[in-house]
C-alpha cells in the first residue's frame, strides 16, 4: 500500500534505494507518452517514421551530452508512444562497461542514523543525476512542442534500469536497436 505524505497517499519510488543515480554507470531509460498516445509517429515496415513531436524527442536526446557533464549516449530509439535510450554517466566508455558498473555491486547499508540514499535523493536530486537529466530532456521536448503548437504530453514518470555488466549492456543495446522491427511485441509502459 502507498504511504501517506502530508495526509495524502503517494506512490513509492521505483528507484533503487541503495543507489545514488549520480554515480558512474550505464542506465537503460524508457519514457512513455501520456496514455501511450502515438505522438511520436508510426512504424511502417519495421521502420520508425517520426512525426514532428518524434523529431523533437529524437533531436533533444542527442543534445543531452551538450548539457550534462560526463554523459555518453548509448543506443537510442523513438517509438510511436515511448522512447528507449542508454545514458552512461562517467568519464568514458573506453575501458568497457564493466569498469563503470562493476565498482558498486556490494553497497554498504546506511547506519541507522543515516537516511538511505533514496530518501536523501528527494531532498537534493543533484546536478547530473539521472532524474535531473531526464527532467531536462522531457522539459526541452515539451517546451519546444508547445512553442511549435505540436500536440504532445509525457507520462509523469520514467523507467530506469541500472545496467550491471557487459552482457546486459549488449542485450539491452540489441533490444533498443531492434525495437521498431519488433513493435507488435513491445509492451513496456503499462
Amino acid at each position: 500500500m502507498a504511504e501517506k505524505y502530508q495526509n495524502k497517499y503517494r506512490s513509492e519510488s521505483a528507484r533503487l534505494q541503495s543507489w545514488d543515480y549520480r554515480w558512474a554507470g550505464a542506465y537503460f531509460i524508457t519514457i512513455c507518452t501520456h496514455n501511450r498516445e502515438h505522438y511520436f509517429g508510426e512504424i511502417v515496415n519495421g521502420k520508425m517514421i517520426l512525426s514532428n513531436a518524434g523529431v523533437l524527442a529524437n533531436v533533444f536526446w542527442y543534445e543531452i551530452k551538450n548539457h550534462s557533464k560526463n554523459v555518453t549516449l548509448g543506443e537510442f530509439v523513438v517509438m510511436p508512444d515511448h522512447m528507449h535510450g542508454i545514458l552512461i554517466l562517467g568519464d568514458s566508455m573506453d575501458d568497457g562497461i564493466d569498469r563503470i558498473v562493476g565498482t558498486r555491486h556490494a553497497l554498504s547499508q546506511p547506519s541507522q542514523s543515516e537516511k538511505p540514499i533514496g530518501q536523501q535523493r528527494f531532498q537534493n536530486p543533484g546536478k547530473n543525476s539521472i532524474s535531473s537529466i531526464i527532467g531536462g530532456y522531457k522539459s526541452a521536448v515539451t517546451k519546444h512542442a508547445n512553442r511549435l503548437e505540436i500536440p504532445f504530453r509525457w507520462q509523469t514518470r520514467f523507467h530506469d534500469h541500472i545496467i550491471r555488466d557487459q552482457k546486459s549492456f549488449d542485450n539491452i543495446s540489441n533490444y533498443i536497436r531492434n525495437n521498431p522491427a519488433k513493435w507488435e511485441e513491445d509492451k513496456v509502459c503499462e
